[in-house]
């Protein structure tokens, strides 16, 4: 099956460059659900919120209960904003982040990439606060061959070092391609083998790997320690198997989460790439089914 996601992806860089809107988003009467111990929320899910209206759609964030977000589309600014004034407003509504999604800059290219600007991409994440900055994607022409995967296992390295000396831990997050065979080998491992493990560590997006054919419990195992962030979003349990609110579809997260010592981890963020209704009303569903878990 084809990357369900590709083409919305290719928006990913896009975002940041938009100006924020003036006016509010409606108000909604979505009512926070049970706190969730370290729950976060990738923004990603939110795009089209946030380029319409940016503090008003992280105000409902927060009203739903999420206390972390995930930053996306860095391109030197974030949403238009500087470092410190993005701090500022995500501290006016009890937000942190603990992490941002960045992108390699080969296929598309941008500063804030790891190819373009990655000393001031790290510097401005300290300043906000980021822990871990995390290779998000790699667009279809950034991977045509097996030897494409050593190469980005030398960047990941030498950007990991970068991270390194500001005090952030460098991450790659998967989609279902990294575990298609190519030239008999699978990518993930790849990448796995020829990384350093204490310099790249792995956010593990449960979906993806589940949707590949994956044991996210047994890569665990595999790999222990070495998965601090994990991206939790359900799969539909008939048709095409796409994006569902947690809760509501065929995953068990309850044997997921139970292994989180095994995993390492730290951080657990709610992305949905896609949402068949409104993106606000999902990622309340997720957070109110995360609550009923022994997390």
């Amino acid at each position: 099956m084809t990357l369900i996601n590709q083409n919305s992806r290719r928006d990913f860089l896009k975002v940041g460059a938009l100006a924020t809107a003036a006016a509010l988003l409606p108000r909604t009467n979505l009512l926070a659900a049970p706190a969730t111990q370290h729950a976060g929320l990738q923004l990603y899910t939110l795009r089209n919120e946030l380029t319409k209206d940016l503090e008003g759609t992280l105000r409902q964030v927060a009203k739903i209960g999420y206390k972390e977000v995930e930053m996306f589309a860095y391109n030197g600014k974030f949403f238009g904003k500087s470092a410190a004034e993005m701090k500022a407003l995500l501290k006016s509504l009890n937000l942190s982040v603990p992490s941002g999604h960045y992108t390699v800059g080969k296929a598309m290219k941008g500063k804030g990439t790891l190819l373009d600007g990655w000393k001031e991409a790290v510097d401005d994440a300290a300043t906000l606060g980021q822990k871990y900055m995390v290779c998000a994607y790699l667009f279809p022409d950034e991977r045509t061959k097996l030897d494409d995967y050593k190469e980005y296992a030398d960047l990941f390295n030498k950007s990991a070092e970068v991270c390194k000396s500001a005090g952030i831990q460098f991450c790659y997050h998967n989609h279902d391609f990294e575990f298609k065979e190519m030239d008999g080998q699978l990518p993930y491992d790849l990448l796995l083998k020829n990384t350093d493990p204490k310099l790249v560590k792995l956010e593990l997006d449960l979906y993806w790997a589940t949707f590949a054919g994956q044991d996210p419990v047994a890569l665990f195992k595999k790999s222990p320690g070495r998965y601090p962030l994990w991206h939790v979003k359900d799969m539909e349990k008939e048709g095409d198997h796409t994006f569902a609110p947690v809760g509501t579809g065929s995953i068990n997260f309850q044997r997921i989460f139970d292994a989180k010592k095994i995993a390492g981890m730290t951080h657990y963020f709610v992305e949905q790439d896609q949402t068949k209704g409104p993106a606000l009303e999902a990622i309340a569903t997720s957070y109110k089914n995360l609550g009923k878990l022994n997390v």
